[in-house]
């Protein structure tokens, strides 16, 4: 699956609030949302949208989209998958994820961003249930272990990166032990822990039209 290579700052600034897409930079002075409030482009500073229903549904499907990386195709399989399953779609769509292999690792922090932990995954540095994963789109399940299986050269890089993610909670439905940097999924994740706010009932709105 293709992923979005271009600046991450723009997109933050596209959606109008902070997505965190660069981690702890994003909660920094540097942060370029907070410096330039305002969409990128030439008449960025000076336009103001007033969006309609449909625009509102499709911003916060943008929104979850740059959250978790992932591409429109695979979003709209992520979609197919939810409405078939039995639950909330909303939630069910939010639940996978959340289940991302990517995600979990970001979760733990072995990553600042999503970014970084989908790149620690590709680089074939994670185990689920001692075996080798480098699919950042693996989905966990419940009584899963993931954890680090790499040489002391990465191991060193990744406990940087859990320093720096030291002041990040770990959500509920993970049990995560620093020192062997291993977690055990408890549960599957709700919607509860996700920790920024997405409304998932616009998404479904969108694509049931």
């Amino acid at each position: 699956m293709g992923r979005y290579t271009g600046a991450v700052c723009r997109l933050c600034r596209r959606q109008g609030e902070k997505l965190f897409l660069k981690g702890t930079r994003c909660q920094t002075e540097k942060c370029a949302a907070a410096k330039r409030a305002y969409p990128p482009g030439q008449h960025g500073k000076g336009r103001r949208q007033k969006l309609s229903n449909y625009g509102v549904q499709l911003k916060e499907k943008q929104k979850v989209k740059r959250i978790y990386g992932v591409m429109e195709k695979q979003f709209r399989i992520y979609f197919k998958i939810a409405s078939k399953t039995k639950g909330v779609t909303g939630k069910v769509l939010l639940q996978l994820l959340e289940r991302r292999l990517d995600n979990v690792v970001f979760r733990m922090g072995l990553g600042v961003s999503r970014a970084q932990a989908r790149q620690v995954v590709r680089h074939n540095l994670i185990a689920v249930n001692s075996r080798r994963v480098n699919i950042p789109s693996f989905l966990v399940d419940k009584d899963d272990v993931v954890e680090i299986k790499a040489k002391d050269k990465a191991k060193a890089k990744i406990k940087d990166n859990l320093e720096l993610s030291k002041d990040r909670t770990v959500p509920a439905w993970l049990e995560f032990d620093a020192s062997l940097m291993k977690a055990k999924v408890l549960r599957l994740p709700e919607k509860g822990d996700i920790q920024q706010p997405i409304q998932e009932q616009l998404i479904v709105e969108l694509y049931s039209k």
